[in-house]
């Protein structure tokens, strides 16, 4: 068996190694050919279960983002 990499993001999506086949909790199959794809962990995007940066949109009064 091929073992994928999972990777968390901090306050961002889940990245896994693709391509992948997702059930969602309502049990839709989606699929990704992708090689690597982002999935959604705060439920705030459009095209869930995939993450569209929605996370970034949402940042409390005073708070900074991160210098890349």
């Amino acid at each position: 068996m091929t073992r994928k990499r999972v990777r968390i993001e901090s306050g961002g999506p889940i990245l896994v190694e693709g391509p992948v086949e997702i059930t969602t909790p309502d049990g839709e199959t989606v699929t990704s050919d992708r090689f690597l794809v982002a999935l959604c962990a705060c439920r705030r995007s459009k095209s869930f279960p995939f993450c569209d940066t929605s996370h970034r949109r949402r940042s409390r009064q005073g708070e900074q983002r991160p210098q890349q």
